[in-house]
């Protein structure tokens, strides 16, 4: 089994895990409305929540009914 011959440091440690090096978050547009979002979240069009071209939540008929 391998063991590290030196210890690594919680703060070399914790810096490779972080996510700064990501660039510029990525924009992706949805098939069914247009609307621009970011990539795997959900978004809000005319009071509907759409998630991959779905709808999860239409809060229009909630607010006829």
């Amino acid at each position: 089994m391998a063991h590290p011959k030196r210890k690594i440091s919680k703060t070399r440690r914790d810096k490779r895990r972080t996510h700064y090096k990501a660039s510029v978050p990525q924009i992706a547009t949805d098939s069914t409305t247009g609307e621009a979002h970011l990539y795997h979240r959900a978004h809000w069009h005319e009071g509907k929540l759409y998630y991959r071209g779905n709808v999860l939540i239409d809060k229009t008929e909630v607010a006829e009914a």
